[in-house]
Formats: C-alpha cells, sequence, structure tokens
C-alpha cells in the first residue's frame, strides 16, 4: 500500500490544535491529529478553563442561596454544601465535550492519531515526518505541514513539587474535600478565580503577589474595584509581596514571604501555585529544525509560521501572544488558513479579549487607559457604575463599571475594560466594535435593548461626552 502522506500534522489537540484540526477538515485537506493522551481537549478542557467555570458557577449559585431571602426565597436556610456532586457535575460537564470532540474528528474526517509526536528534522522532498510514540512503540506520520500545538503546563516554584499540600490547577481541581484555609501564589486570572471559588464555599483564602496590584495586566481601576470587592468578600491579599520559602508539616504549611521587603509569615492548610504557564517545548525535535526557543516559546511570523519551513506553531507555545484558548483557536484557523491557500487575516494583538470569571467578573479589550496614555493618544475617558443599571438590581449584582478608553480627537474606541456582572459575555461588543473600527458616537447612536446588562455599555459610551442617560 502507498504510504499516507497527510497535508498537516498537529501535534496536540487542545483547543489550538483541535480548531485547527476542524478547519482543515472543512477545507477538504487529509489530516492527522495526535495526541499523547487518552482524551482530546489538553489542558482547557480537562483541568483548565472549562471544570474551573464549572466551579464558579456553583459557587455563585452558592453565592445566590446566601440571599435567598432577599429574593422571596425561604427555607433554603440549611442549606448543605455535597462537594462529591460538585466535582462529578463538573467531571459531567467535561466528559460529554471530550466526546463531542471525538466526533467533531469523525465529522470532519480528521485521523486521530494516539502517542507523543515529535519532529524529526527538515523536510525531505517537500515532506516533514513526525515521529509517535505510544506503549513503547515508534512509528512515523509523514506531512506536508505540521503545526505544533503542545501547550503549557503550571510553572513551579523553585524547591517545590506539586502534591497534596502543594497544588497546582491539577491539584486543585481533584480535591476531596474543601479545605479550611488556602494560600494562593500569584495574582493573575487563575489565582484570583480560585481565590472567589473557594471564598464561596468557606475557605480563608490568602491571596500574595508580587506585581503591586491584583489582575496587574488589567486597567488599574480595574484591579482597585477587584481589591475592594475582594475585602468585602473576607479575601485576604498581600501585593508587592515575594514568598521566601515553604515549610511543609503534617498539618499544614508555614509560608514565609516578604511584603515590601518586611518579613511576614502564613499558616495554611493548602497552597495553590499560580505564577503562570511554561510552554512545552521540551523533547519535541525542535533542535533538529531551524527553530530557535526564546525561553522555551516558539517565534513565529503573524501567519503562525515558524523558521523551519513548513512548520507552524500555534497556542501557548507561541512567543509574545497571550495564554488563552481563544487565542490559541484563532492561531489555529489563521494557520491552517494559510497552508489551504484561502482568504484570511493575521491577529491584531490589540483586538484579543481578556475574561477572567472570578466574582466579580472581568473583561476588557484593548489598551488600558495607561497605556493609551504612554502611545502618545489624547485620551477621553467614560464610564458607568452597575449601581445605576436596572438589569444589574434585577440579578442582584451591583458591583463594578463599564470603562470606555477613547482617542478625544477622533473618538475611536482604544479599550474597553469591564468589571461587574456577566462582564465576560459583556466584551464581545466591545472586540466586535474594535475589530469593525467603530468609534464612540457608533456605540452612542446603538440601540441597547432594556432592561439589559449590555445597556450599560451604552451608558458609557455616552458617558465619555458626559453624558450618560442614567447617571
Amino acid at each position: 500500500m502507498p504510504e499516507t502522506i497527510y497535508d498537516i500534522a498537529i501535534i496536540g489537540s487542545g483547543p489550538a490544535g483541535y480548531t485547527a484540526a476542524i478547519r482543515a477538515g472543512q477545507y477538504g485537506l487529509k489530516t492527522a491529529l495526535i495526541e499523547k493522551d487518552n482524551v482530546l481537549g489538553g489542558t482547557c478542557l480537562h483541568v483548565g478553563c472549562i471544570p474551573t467555570k464549572a466551579l464558579l458557577f456553583n459557587a455563585e449559585l452558592w453565592d445566590h442561596l446566601k440571599d435567598a431571602k432577599e429574593f422571596g426565597i425561604e427555607g433554603v436556610d440549611a442549606r448543605k454544601l455535597n462537594w462529591a456532586a460538585v466535582q462529578e457535575r463538573k467531571s459531567k460537564i467535561v466528559a460529554k465535550h471530550a466526546k463531542g470532540l471525538e466526533f467533531l474528528m469523525k465529522k470532519n474526517k480528521v485521523e486521530t492519531i494516539r502517542g507523543y509526536g515529535k519532529l524529526t528534522g527538515p523536510a525531505q522532498n517537500g515532506v516533514l515526518t513526525v515521529e509517535v510514540t505510544a506503549d513503547s512503540k515508534a512509528t512515523q506520520v509523514k506531512a506536508k505541514n505540521v503545526i505544533l500545538c503542545t501547550g503549557s503546563e503550571a510553572r513551579m516554584l523553585p524547591g517545590l513539587e506539586p502534591g497534596d499540600q502543594v497544588l497546582t490547577n491539577i491539584e486543585i481541581l481533584a480535591l476531596k474535600e474543601i479545605p479550611k484555609s488556602l494560600v494562593i501564589v500569584g495574582a493573575g486570572a487563575v489565582g484570583v478565580e480560585f481565590a472567589s471559588i473557594f471564598r464561596s464555599f468557606g475557605t480563608e483564602v490568602t491571596v500574595i503577589e508580587m506585581l503591586p496590584r491584583l489582575v496587574p495586566i488589567e486597567d488599574e481601576e480595574i484591579s482597585k474595584e477587584l481589591a475592594r470587592v475582594y475585602r468585602k468578600r473576607g479575601i485576604a491579599f498581600h501585593t508587592g509581596a515575594k514568598v521566601d520559602n515553604i515549610e511543609k508539616g503534617k498539618s499544614g504549611i508555614t509560608v514565609n514571604f516578604s511584603v515590601n521587603g518586611k518579613p511576614e509569615k502564613i499558616e495554611t492548610e493548602r497552597i495553590l501555585i499560580a505564577v503562570g504557564r511554561k510552554p512545552r517545548t521540551e523533547n519535541i525535535g525542535l533542535e533538529k529544525t531551524k527553530i530557535k526557543p526564546d525561553r522555551g516559546f516558539v517565534k513565529t511570523d503573524s501567519w503562525m509560521q515558524t523558521a523551519e519551513p513548513g512548520v507552524y506553531a500555534i497556542g501557548d507555545v507561541v512567543l509574545g501572544t497571550p495564554q488563552l484558548a481563544h487565542v490559541g483557536a484563532m492561531e489555529g484557523i489563521v494557520a491552517v488558513t494559510k497552508i489551504a491557500g484561502k482568504k484570511g487575516k493575521p491577529i491584531n494583538p490589540e483586538h484579543i479579549p481578556n475574561a477572567t470569571y472570578c466574582h466579580p467578573e472581568i473583561g476588557s479589550v484593548g489598551l488600558t487607559e495607561a497605556k493609551a496614555g504612554e502611545a502618545g493618544y489624547n485620551v477621553k475617558v467614560g464610564k458607568f457604575p452597575f449601581t445605576a443599571n436596572s438589569r444589574a438590581s434585577i440579578v442582584g449584582q451591583h458591583e463594578g463599571f463599564i470603562k470606555i478608553v477613547s482617542d478625544a480627537d477622533y473618538g475611536e474606541i482604544l479599550g474597553v475594560h469591564i468589571i461587574g456582572p456577566q462582564a465576560t459575555e459583556l466584551i464581545a461588543e466591545a472586540v466586535a466594535a474594535i475589530e469593525l473600527e467603530a468609534t464612540v458616537e457608533d456605540l452612542i447612536w446603538t440601540i441597547h435593548a432594556h432592561p439589559t446588562l449590555a445597556e450599560a455599555m451604552l451608558d458609557a459610551s455616552n458617558s465619555v461626552y458626559g453624558m450618560a442617560i442614567n447617571a
């Protein structure tokens, strides 16, 4: 039989890989998806975005039940949390979507190959070879193009190993019981989301962040509002703080840290390390190619092509793009569109939304007020609080605001920053507006349904000119 030569071989089946595979199938390209685990979906589906957000929804329901009397619902004072059932529901959601991916691969005629894939060197006569190892047996997959999307793993503080007391995103999602106390190192999206979940369920939570504020990549006013709400919720945090060492004992952990050089310590049952993620690019054959990793990351051009002809990289391994599932997925579409010779366009980094699902939620896109000022824009800002939004009153979530950063000269929308109810959904309108180069005036003349949380965007755009209707 003649040897199969695929149009594309994709190494890794996370959101970047499976999206690329589906789009390749839709374009009629002969596609192989290589995955080392027994299930498709990668970190995001199994130990990342999806299970975390499932727990956050449980936590939100639990918080609503605390205020049941205000909503006219009585008889829930004796409510009891069944943690095993919470975990089971989370696992069912994951299993359902993993099964869905298997179906989508069949539907789009993508061949799934189980095993650990690595590059073997440059193309020979226009064909690249990927070595795939499964159960100690190696086979070769040949393809005209290879897409690397091997993902990332949690960074660990020096000298620590994950286990029962020291947790990463993997271990914390598998806890058999809710800890009485939890220290979280890192106040990025992962850190503040887990802080939110476990505080809702009664854990004493302390967050330690090296940088001067919570969610440090967000607009400064967003960080201030989250800090205010977290204080109100009883979440302790230390910014400008550095973990010096961790002492493990039988009953818990002692965390020694310093805040602006001043030593402090805290006793805790468990500690979550959420200090970022490192790319999984060791042992995938990069040394046999022209690809020279930068701190483990792979450099690409705007079409996701690496220095090695025919080899593309997408997702968490890519240098300079945020490690977000939706970024990896779009990078997959960009790469496959280029390979297929179809019309497409590269990603604009300023049009990438950030979504953080803590309570209150955060959604943002574009430039912060500070970054817009540094870029030399004549900045004009509008801000509208959810306290003045009728739907926010209805759903009982008043915290936060929408902030629009614009260019005063032309009305261009430079950035939108939301903290409050459904912020991760509301940000989509802002992303579309920026993608379509809409102005503040375009938003002002866009009719928003009433009563909705989205109306706050209308009021925020009007407030750029000091003319919000509801404030």
